[in-house]
């Protein structure tokens, strides 16, 4: 049994998620959805403590999020819903329910569904994937789908420092948090289509040469870089997907 409260916790040497995640990535991945936003619902496939979800509710009124973890849907609650109960409200426009991916059960098709980050976790991705073709999107809806790049600049250098084996590898901090593969592009590709789901964009987000915690450390200091620095590498990372911090999908239901 996976303990999901656990894969959550910082590790010696390793967060679970950084600024540059929060501040950073999660700010252009908004920015790349936009164009394909479908007006309507949307559900967001393991939120963590709601962090993209606030990102999300300046596009949607009406979000449904599935997080595995209890610890996490907790502060979720608080953080979205300014309240402690241990459900939600049944008249409230935002539900975050409390399961993994494979259980969760509903009626409700939506016409955007957000996954960042969290592919790379799942035991079995393309059941579920399979299970977002099949059961949650509507005909005309969209599928937002980002994971870590292991090709990524960053992830480059550290094999050649050698710290990390492989571009592909899972690190032990990395499996501590619940990884499962580090996908590359025809690997996120291959998963897809097995699916069912049809891929309408494929693109990249954000060239990143520093790791995260160099992140980190370099937007603490005043002057170092510049919003269009930032804006640059966002740029640039659409011209060169393979050298992104991370890969971006967009899918519709396949037939």
């Amino acid at each position: 049994m996976r303990n999901y409260n656990e894969e959550l916790k910082d590790t010696v040497d390793h967060k679970y998620g950084y600024n540059f995640d929060y501040d950073i990535m999660h700010h252009f991945m908004i920015k790349a959805f936009e164009p394909f936003f479908v007006n309507d619902n949307v559900l967001e496939l393991g939120s963590n403590e709601g962090r993209f979800t606030k990102r999300l509710q300046e596009y949607f009124d009406r979000i449904h999020c599935v997080e595995a973890s209890e610890e996490a849907v907790k502060k979720a609650r608080r953080n979205l819903l300014n309240e402690t109960r241990p459900k939600e409200d049944t008249v409230s426009k935002i539900k975050v329910i409390n399961s993994t991916f494979e259980n969760y059960d509903t009626y409700i098709k939506y016409d955007n569904i957000v996954m960042t980050h969290v592919l790379e976790h799942l035991d079995n991705p393309v059941a579920v994937l399979k299970r977002i073709n099949d059961e949650w999107l509507t005909d005309t809806g969209r599928f937002f789908l980002v994971v870590p790049n292991a090709n990524a600049p960053s992830r480059q250098i550290a094999v050649k420092m050698g710290i990390i084996s492989h571009n592909t590898a899972i690190t032990p901090s990395e499996a501590l948090h619940g990884h499962k593969i580090t996908y590359t592009l025809d690997t996120l590709e291959r998963d897809v289509k097995q699916s069912g789901l049809n891929i309408i964009h494929r693109s990249g987000i954000f060239f990143k040469a520093f790791s995260n915690f160099q992140w980190d450390r370099i937007l603490e200091q005043d002057g170092i870089v510049t919003d269009g620095f930032l804006e640059g590498c966002y740029k640039l990372g659409q011209q060169y997907p393979d050298l992104c911090a991370s890969l971006f999908f967009v899918c519709e239901k396949g037939k």
